[in-house]
């Protein structure tokens, strides 16, 4: 069976990740739930910082000026961490990770997309900050890469909104 696909279709453009489902089945099928239930449509970047990461999935950014936009998580809670042995998926660039406030079992619906090699956000490298990869870009480069380079202000939040208007799932 192949891992599915996601389609984030954003206010810049697309681009297109695999999902480890196979590697990473919980925290893979929480985010697959979040976005089949239409949870990330209509939400915004609310931390981009060029040469490391792209940070969504907060319910506040609805509201890019939110000033709680980045503090929230999914209505059902968070999810159990999931360090698999077997599965050293490292922060790579253009991997898709969950966020976490750097407690344990704390990633919900946040998550960011690397890009450039974080390994030191690996949950298997021995710092405090874990954080399990679940899936890969394999399309639409040139979007992420205009997301990383806009022009951002307090909190590392975009100065012009960048919206997820949708994401699709493909299995």
């Amino acid at each position: 069976m192949a891992n599915p696909t996601a389609n984030f279709e954003t206010s810049l453009g697309s681009f297109e990740a695999e999902i480890y489902l196979e590697q990473m089945p919980k925290t893979a099928q929480n985010f697959i739930d979040l976005a089949k239930s239409g949870f990330y449509d209509g939400l915004h970047f609310h931390r981009v910082i060029n040469n490391f990461m792209l940070q969504f999935g907060c319910p506040h950014s609805r509201d890019p000026n939110s000033p709680r936009a980045g503090t929230g998580g999914p209505p059902d809670g968070r999810i159990e961490d999931e360090f698999p042995a077997d599965q050293k998926l490292s922060n790579e660039p253009g991997t898709l990770s969950m966020a976490n406030t750097g407690q344990p079992n704390s990633g919900g619906s946040q998550f960011f997309v690397n890009t450039v090699h974080n390994d030191y956000l690996d949950w298997f490298a021995g710092g405090p900050s874990k954080h399990p990869v679940f899936g890969r870009i394999n399309s639409g480069d040139d979007v992420v890469k205009q997301i990383e380079s806009s022009d951002t202000g307090p909190g590392d939040r975009p100065n012009t909104p960048i919206q997820m208007v949708k994401i699709t799932i493909k299995d």
